[in-house]
């Protein structure tokens, strides 16, 4: 028996209050109030509602089920003449003391900044691994190809990038829709949300993944790659676009997790294939010498492993979650939905990854040793931004279940602890770059020439840290409201007015330093983190945060 003042369970949300008088209370004057949700067509083999109303003794409390409705237990305790009843469907088909906590982890209540935390901390140490094992790529070839064969690497993993990212984008419409079905505690609607997700992404990525085989090489041709590199960067891009399915179904999963309010599940997943792919790397590139082949082969074995590992788990999981094939069928307002919000960041993610492709390419032109230095940086630098995507991903999850509970003051403050957040670190992480870069560099690559130019690089792109985190955390919360436009558009501006066009000014003024070019990042972020300032001050004036749109 739980005490008047203490906070429902995470997973027995109420919409409404009903009071309701039985023959047994008129007599004692004892009013019955009853606190549910109600969740049509979830009533399962007559479980719980057969279309008749029926009832069953719990401590002295007659629990009633009305016609197709699902109700999920709140408070049950004695408030002097008052009895507040939940119900639940464990009432029906398990014992009242049996507990079957749920994989669904609930974000809309206790403290905000610990909430982050905890649901920030496993994403950044799966954004840890997984660039992890990036690094290690790059790091086997700095010790046994050499510069061809870190450029060969660098301009394929970049080009993968470009695909994976894109995924990850379209997959937010997945996290924010499931989040906020189960913020409201509507579980019908993510099953499908879910369901149609996987038919989605399985069928984008088995065409993406042909189209993109048939395209190899003029891909190659189209970034500019060094002679040198030419051969290793097309083997390492027909064997990685094989394992698109494989991207694709990993990142899938993880955005179901982050919708359910679970980040710790990935980070399981990907730390296994963190140590498979590292192990296949001493194999494949050190010990059998397969260069840029056996840096491919080692990231595809790892991903597919990944995704039968996510299944296992995700099985192995007790949840409120249950797909069945009808989930699956595609249903074009569920699709939209997906769709709508998803589509949006994918551009604006897959616009990002262009403009580091450009600015790969103009490395390219510059010859050999400015190409292995920008694509080493670049690696560095997604590794390094792990505070600021981590807190991307964590303010769209949190916002999403808390724009579903109609929360709008929480999540607001959600976007303002993670802001501040990564700001700190971007300024911590800026400092130590500039005081460690030539030996952080160096530990990748041995030679100078390399060092060198990537350190003057590191030194101008770093800055990019303190500004990125603030308008990926604004793109997160205007995702998780349905607004994921407006990331859209600010990251198209940035790169189309400043990031790519003033890379390829800076870089052909100052040929002898990548310094220059370097700027061009912090100064595409500043003006997006402008453009999503204006815009939050206008919508929230508005009241557009308060209440999620229907």
């Amino acid at each position: 028996m739980e005490s008047d003042n203490q906070p429902y369970s995470p997973a027995h949300g109420s919409a409404h209050l009903r009071a309701q008088e039985s023959d047994s209370t008129r007599s004692s004057g004892r009013k019955t109030i009853t606190t549910f949700d109600a969740f049509p067509d979830l009533a399962k083999n007559g479980e719980c509602c057969d279309g008749s109303r029926r009832g069953e003794e719990h401590g002295g409390v007659k629990a009633s089920c009305l016609e197709r409705d699902f109700f999920r237990p709140v408070v049950v305790t004695n408030l002097d003449s008052t009895i507040v009843v939940g119900f639940s469907l464990h009432w029906y088909v398990n014992k009242p003391s049996q507990k079957a906590p749920p994989m669904e982890h609930d974000l809309t209540r206790g403290n905000v900044l610990k909430t982050i935390a905890v649901f920030a901390l496993p994403y950044m140490l799966s954004y840890f691994l997984q660039m992890l094992y990036g690094m290690a790529d790059l790091y086997m070839m700095g010790q046994f190809s050499g510069a061809a064969g870190i450029t060969a690497v660098g301009n394929g993993a970049q080009t993968l990038y470009i695909i994976t990212v894109t995924l990850v984008g379209l997959a937010m419409g997945t996290t924010v829709i499931v989040g906020h079905a189960v913020g409201s505690r509507r579980f019908d609607r993510a099953e499908v949300a879910i369901g149609n997700t996987i038919t989605l992404f399985m069928g984008v990525s088995v065409v993406l993944a042909a189209v993109l085989l048939a395209l190899c090489p003029q891909i190659v041709a189209l970034i500019g790659t060094p002679a040198e590199a030419v051969e290793g960067t097309a083997a390492y891009l027909r064997i990685c676009f094989v394992g698109i399915p494989f991207i694709a179904a990993y990142n899938i999963l993880s955005a179901i997790f982050r919708g359910l309010g679970d980040s710790r599940s990935p980070m399981y997943v990907i730390g296994v294939a963190c140590i498979i792919n590292i192990a296949l790397d001493f194999l494949f590139i050190g010990h059998m010498g397969l260069g840029p082949v056996g840096a491919a082969l080692g990231t595809v074995t790892a991903q597919t492993a990944s995704v039968a590992l996510a299944l296992v788990w995700l099985k192995s999981r007790r949840t409120y979650i249950h797909l069945k094939r009808s989930d699956l069928r595609p249903q074009p307002e569920v699709l939209g939905s997906i769709l709508k919000i998803g589509v949006p960041v994918a551009v604006q993610d897959g616009c990002i990854q262009v403009a580091f492709m450009f600015i790969t390419v103009i490395a390219n032109h510059r010859g050999l040793v400015d190409a292995a230095a920008v694509g080493l940086v670049e690696k560095m630098i997604s590794f390094l931004f792990i505070v600021p995507s981590s807190m991307g991903a964590t303010v769209s999850a949190l916002t999403a279940q808390n724009a579903g509970a109609g929360k709008g003051d929480r999540a607001r403050q959600v976007l303002k602890d993670a802001m501040t957040i990564s700001v700190v670190y971007g300024c911590l992480i800026t400092v130590l770059m500039w005081l460690v870069a030539p030996a952080f560099i160096g530990f990748f690559a041995k030679d100078p020439a390399v060092v060198a130019a990537g350190t003057g690089y590191m030194h101008s792109y770093i800055f990019d840290a303190i500004f990125a985190g603030i308008h990926i955390c604004f793109s997160g919360f205007f995702a998780a409201y349905g607004k994921s436009y407006i990331g859209f558009a600010h990251n198209v501006l940035a790169v189309a007015l400043i990031r790519v066009p003033g890379a390829w000014l800076l870089s052909n003024a100052y040929s002898d330093t990548l310094f220059p070019m370097g700027i061009a990042s912090p100064c595409g972020s500043i003006l997006s983190a402008v453009i999503c300032v204006v815009a939050f001050t206008v919508l929230n004036r508005r009241g557009a945060f308060d209440k999620l749109a229907a």
